[in-house]
């Protein structure tokens, strides 16, 4: 019987931007945001320009996109697991552990902090998508929590901001030393050993 000429298998619309976002996270964590190019994106997503324009009108939408898809999610996952009822220490070590399991030993993600911290000089837009999409969300999510603990009388008086800012610091060292460092031979780091015992440090600080 002769063939009909059509392909065997179509993929479904609805599952071409996922295909997409997560080939464009390949393509930006290897070639860096400036030198991806449409046309790699498309095609290790199997589609073409023209489809990948249907959805993402410029390089930095796209960009913007694949922040939401790679790491909202892990915020979010945090957010479900913490209360600001519960004791602070108890929502502290909760959130610390997934993000240090979820983001912090992903290479992809911290591939891409990487990216913005390289090329946001040149890309200011970068710095702007990652910081209204991943760090005044997760800034506000812990000053929040810290706020509402110090109501309880469990945290010191002080900025919640800037308390956010002493926990989070450490981690955004281990994030520059896993892209920077342990690829030309340095010690890696163990990274939720490290999120626990600097939890364990601060905290002496922070409880009356």
């Amino acid at each position: 019987m002769p063939s009909s000429g059509r392909p065997k298998f179509r993929r479904r619309p609805a599952d071409r931007p996922a295909e997409i976002l997560a080939a464009a996270l390949d393509v930006f964590v290897a070639r860096g945001f400036h030198a991806a190019r449409l046309e790699e994106v498309a095609r290790a997503a199997e589609v073409s320009k023209g489809a990948l324009y249907l959805y993402f009108a410029t390089k930095a939408d796209l960009f913007r996109a694949v922040v939401k898809d790679a790491v909202l999610p892990n915020i979010e996952r945090v957010k479900a697991a913490i209360s600001m009822e519960v004791p602070f220490e108890q929502a502290a070590r909760s959130a610390l552990t997934l993000l240090a399991g979820a983001v912090l030993t992903d290479r992809r993600i911290t591939g891409v902090v990487k990216l913005v911290i390289a090329e946001s000089r040149s890309h200011p837009e970068l710095a702007a998508i990652w910081h209204e999409t991943v760090v005044e969300p997760a800034l506000s999510l812990l000053s929040g929590l810290i706020a509402a603990a110090q109501a309880r009388g469990e945290i010191r008086p002080g900025d919640p901001r800037n308390y956010a800012f002493g926990l989070a610091g450490p981690l955004l060292l281990t994030l520059i030393w896993r892209e920077t460092f342990e690829p030309i031979g340095a010690e890696a780091i163990d990274v939720e050993a490290l999120a626990r015992q600097h939890l364990d440090t601060i905290l002496r600080g922070m409880t009356p």
